[in-house]
């Protein structure tokens, strides 16, 4: 096995400190494999060049038990020489030593206090954190150091950590979004049987934003000629506002290379007559701009309908929240180790 930053990592050197610990799944989790590492960074910086409206990220599993068929993560995976498959759902890999190296690269003569991310890769609160508790733990080290975060979830596991999350949320800027892309009950079996229902995704985010944790909805991924119909979208739209997301944004399927080659069997094994849509919609990784335009007009007008805030995708993750009073001075960053990217 191979652990690596990427196909093109210049000889920076291994991901991880040892070499890995293999546990076999037992009882709910039989059928799996965890595989356990000491990470040498846990806090990674995006390329500067990257679109995305944040620098850093953590991500404290690699794989996901979601087994969405859709996921953009999937080809990471094969950095490792694992496969994107079966090996991305069932063998997933577990930076043991996340909460301590975070402990660590939060020293104040090394760190900032930027906004960090989570669930920019894997989700956080996949069904293993009920075991590992690794995402609790980095909330909290984020909380005693009044350090801003937001995380984005498919799992009501968030739940659990109501209470270092309201704790966070008094001392720092905190955001969280829960995933739902449709509440069609079909869609929703075949397409990510490993998450949680979807209503009870809703009622987390109801009861994250009655806990003072502001929660918004990425109505993520749409897919099309399954969850796109104006009534599907209306449905969703309208439970998240119901529950009082704070913002809700919708983002269409994308398939990049490597989640392609994944996604396609699985459409013509579950749902083969959508196939001439999905070729010519996604002769490259993104579908036409007038499809993705649609989309968006469609469920803007309904989030304006039920009295919601719409906003850009890339806006989710900002709160609008006062930053704690006490706050300590600017602080200066040194030259931070080689990081890794956000695929990690």
């Amino acid at each position: 096995m191979r652990w690596r930053l990427s196909e093109d990592d210049e000889g920076q050197g291994a991901l991880f400190e040892e070499e890995v610990v293999r546990h076999v799944g037992k009882g709910e989790f039989r059928g799996m494999e965890f595989l356990h590492v000491n990470a040498r960074t846990i806090i990674n910086e995006i390329p500067k060049a990257s679109m995305l409206p944040f620098r850093w990220t953590i991500n404290a599993y690699r794989g996901c038990s979601h087994a969405c068929a859709y996921c953009f993560a999937r080809p990471t995976h094969e950095y490792l020489d694992l496969n994107a498959g079966d090996d991305f759902e069932r063998k997933i890999v577990v930076k043991v030593n996340a909460v301590e190296r975070l402990t660590a690269e939060l020293n104040p003569a090394r760190w900032a206090g930027d906004h960090i991310a989570m669930g920019t890769n894997t989700d956080p609160y996949q069904r293993c954190e009920g075991k590992y508790r690794l995402t609790r733990g980095i909330v909290e080290v984020l909380a005693e150091h009044a350090n801003p975060f937001s995380i984005l979830t498919k799992s009501t596991l968030i739940l659990r950590d109501l209470d270092v999350l309201s704790e966070a949320a008094q001392r720092a800027d905190v955001r969280a979004n829960l995933s739902i892309g449709t509440l069609d009950e079909d869609v929703w079996k075949i397409s990510e049987p490993g998450t949680p229902h979807p209503r009870q995704r809703v009622e987390a985010v109801r009861k994250l934003n009655d806990a003072g944790i502001p929660t918004g909805v990425l109505v993520a991924p749409v897919l099309p000629g399954l969850s796109d119909r104006p009534e599907q979208l209306r449905e969703v739209v309208k439970a998240c506002a119901d529950a009082g997301a704070a913002t809700i944004s919708p983002i269409l399927l994308h398939l990049r290379p490597g989640v392609r080659e994944q996604y396609m069997p699985w459409l013509e094994k579950e749902r083969p007559d959508l196939l001439p849509l999905y070729e010519e919609l996604y002769p490259r990784a993104y579908a036409p701009k007038a499809v993705q335009q649609r989309i968006t007009k469609l469920v803007y007008g309904y989030v304006h309908e039920f009295g919601g805030l719409a906003v850009q995708p890339g806006s989710t993750r900002d709160t609008g929240h006062e930053k704690a009073k006490t706050k300590t001075a600017p602080r200066r960053r040194a030259a931070p180790p080689a990081q890794l990217d956000l695929k990690l």
